[in-house]
């Protein structure tokens, strides 16, 4: 379809493009309904359509998509999924107003959107950081929207989560209120996200506001939930309350897992306190909790970082009596602090050890992972 003299194409001429991809390759869909005995609402061309703006959008060219179905829409009719990857595309654009603009053509259209397609765009808007565009379009999603696009749990927590990162916490808690209001009950998940939205973000006082609420809730906290709160702790090294927050975990009967104890060990070690570490280690064995793979990597390498060789060593040989597989990563690493210090013996202990587990093709790409890293340091 050679011209010359003319940059666009000619609608009749799109909508026959539109009509022999479809014939060709999307046959599957009209072939099931034929099957079915289904009557098909819109034209075989609004598939093809709709591939070819969903492919417009994926590469950041929503104002072309937009143009082309200007162009087609008196003659080809969009279904619920043109309108969805139109609204998609400017949400991926960072563009609000255009997004809620195809959102209330296509419900003036008579189709109506899914829940997924609010809470896709809500998503998008906060990571985007455009919280207030997401809040008023949660708003909508409450006012306009039908019952099956109504806001479910997770659609609360993804907002109030947003607005915590936003430093709108009386808006978090105004929004939690409104929930049980509407009838949408916070259930353990929703909890769980909201505690951990806050910690990640710094948020610890509203944090334990939502840990209190949950056990007046009827849903006592578990392992998982108090973790969050001691990830947060460990990584700004706040040892006193990550150690009063273990004591309020055996008070509420929560016994610590291994996770726990490897992040309480690595801050430790990673503050030089061996000893502190050390003696988490002796609680662990102390409440008969087993220890993993992770554990010894924590406790030999930190303890190699600390200068206490022997005890690091002796781990080493536990590890190896034991038959434990340590991770290619620690593996390295171990190797490289045996050799700082001429450990000759237990270099070769460990590579005899680790030969039984070796792995051509893991070596092959933890090798050129390695490299990959090095060379992008080099260029820094």
């Amino acid at each position: 379809m050679k011209r010359h003299g003319s940059r666009s194409v000619p609608v009749e001429d799109l909508l026959e493009i539109l009509r022999a991809y479809t014939e060709k390759h999307l046959t599957h869909m009209r072939k099931l309904a034929k099957k079915r005995r289904v009557r098909m609402r819109t034209p075989p061309e609004t598939d093809a359509l709709n591939v070819l703006l969903d492919a417009f959008c994926k590469c950041g060219m929503v104002k072309e998509a937009e143009a082309v179905f200007g162009r087609v829409k008196r003659k080809l009719l969009g279904n619920a999924e043109t309108y969805s990857t139109l609204f998609f595309g400017w949400c991926r654009a960072r563009d609000p107003k255009k997004a809620m603009k195809v959102l209330e053509e296509m419900i003036q259209m008579k189709h109506t959107p899914e829940s997924f397609t609010y809470v896709a765009a809500i998503i998008s808007f906060c990571s985007a950081g455009l919280v207030s565009e997401a809040r008023e379009l949660f708003e909508f999603m409450r006012t306009e929207g039908l019952t099956i696009s109504s806001p479910t749990a997770k659609t609360y927590s993804i907002m109030i989560v947003a607005l915590a990162k936003a430093d709108r916490m009386e808006e978090c808690f105004e929004l939690l209120s409104d929930m049980r209001s509407c009838g949408c009950m916070p259930d353990v998940t929703t909890y769980k996200d909201l505690i951990e939205g806050m910690c990640l973000v710094g948020k610890l006082d509203a944090a334990y506001r939502v840990l209190d609420e949950m056990g007046r809730a009827g849903f006592p906290p578990d392992i998982v939930t108090y973790n969050c709160f001691l990830n947060v702790f460990c990584s700004h090294r706040k040892a006193d309350d990550a150690l009063e927050l273990c004591e309020r975990m055996i008070e509420a009967h929560c016994e610590p897992s291994v996770h726990t104890y490897n992040m309480m060990m690595m801050m430790f070690f990673e503050m030089g306190e061996a000893h502190r570490a050390l003696d988490i280690c002796l609680e662990m064995d102390k409440r008969r909790c087993q220890r993993a793979i992770d554990t010894y990597e924590i406790m030999i390498y930190g303890l190699f970082d600390c200068g206490e060789t022997e005890y690091a060593t002796a781990l080493l040989d536990e590890v190896i009596n034991r038959d434990m597989k340590l991770s290619y990563k620690k593996f390295d690493a171990i190797m490289l602090r045996l050799s700082d210090v001429g450990n000759l013996g237990a270099i070769h202990r460990l590579s005899e050890h680790m030969r039984k587990f070796y792995n051509v093709a893991m070596a092959r790409r933890f090798a050129i992972t390695q490299k990959k890293k090095s060379i992008g340091l080099r260029r820094k």
